[in-house]
């Protein structure tokens, strides 16, 4: 099994990145990572205001995947999620949905152990998922901290063990790479935050035969969810009915105006992300439904 160690990590998605590793269509390969502000904050008195040079959202790689070429389909599978001992959730003023009630720059470090994780007197079960993954884009970088149809900063948390990922490839190769794995994290990452924390990921990659999307989409044991990002809420929502839409008309011949029924009548809108330059939405379906 191939193995990449958390020093060797990108801050921007760019098919100019020279590859950190090369592994062929059905490797597994082990991932190390850093939390999403580098390491830095290590206890309560680390501040996030106290780093301003420092670049949020490291994620590890690029993995170069031999057998992939631009307009290929990669398949992720999210084999295994192993966290660090602790996560960071700072809050600080002008951050998340209600940023402007945040007077002072606070940090908390949430101890997880046994599954749990412990906010003061607070406990609640860990919900691992990885908040960064994606693949080289089209055209220009894009930053680690921004979501795209090549994935990215997509904070969606069905991105998870058990599941796997779809992404549509631009370039030879796909470029793949990770990072801000959340201990746990709500849809909506409201205030800007999951409970950050670094660990390692394993995953299985291939190719999907014979399938195209125009962006990512996320298998678990029930659904395909579809992952759509834009700078306005609505963009989003409209650009995941589009592909809903399409997916459906494709597994089952039917008409537009049908398809357009069952997306209204099964699928379910979730908000994955607020808080990202680009807002993240996705619309699950029945997976039967989609045919992947």
């Amino acid at each position: 099994m191939a193995q990449i160690v958390k020093d060797q990590y990108i801050y921007e998605f760019s098919h100019h990145h020279e590859p950190a590793a090369v592994i062929t269509c059905g490797d597994t390969v082990e991932i190390e990572t850093i939390d999403c502000y580098s390491g830095t904050i290590q206890s309560e008195s680390d501040l996030v205001t106290d780093f301003p040079d420092r670049k949020p959202n490291p994620a590890t790689g690029p993995i170069f995947v031999e057998g992939v070429n631009k307009g290929d389909l990669l398949e992720v599978h999210i084999q295994k999620i192993e966290l660090n001992t602790f996560g960071v959730m700072p809050t600080r003023s002008n951050r998340g949905i209600l940023g402007e009630f945040i007077t002072e720059t606070q940090t908390r470090i949430l101890p997880i152990q046994d599954e749990y994780i412990t906010l003061q007197d607070m406990t609640f079960p860990v919900n691992k998922m990885i908040g960064v993954i994606g693949v080289a884009p089209g055209e220009n970088a894009v930053p680690t901290t921004t979501p795209g149809d090549h994935g990215g900063n997509m904070d969606t948390k069905d991105v998870k063990e058990g599941s796997i990922l779809y992404l549509p490839v631009f370039h030879e190769g796909a470029l793949l790479a990770l990072g801000d794995l959340h201990a746990a994290m709500g849809d909506g990452e409201l205030n800007g935050s999951g409970v950050e924390v670094g660990g390692k990921v394993t995953l299985l990659v291939n190719k999907a035969e014979n399938f195209m999307l125009h962006m990512p989409l996320v298998k678990t044991a029930d659904e395909a969810i579809i992952i759509a990002s834009a700078v306005e809420f609505r963009d989003a929502v409209k650009k995941a009915m589009k592909e809903a839409v399409r997916l459906i008309q494709q597994k089952t011949g039917l008409e537009f105006a049908d398809a357009y029924r069952l997306v209204s009548a099964k699928g379910d809108l979730r908000v994955s992300q607020l808080v990202n330059p680009e807002v993240t939405v996705r619309i699950a379906l029945p997976k039967e439904w989609v045919g992947i």
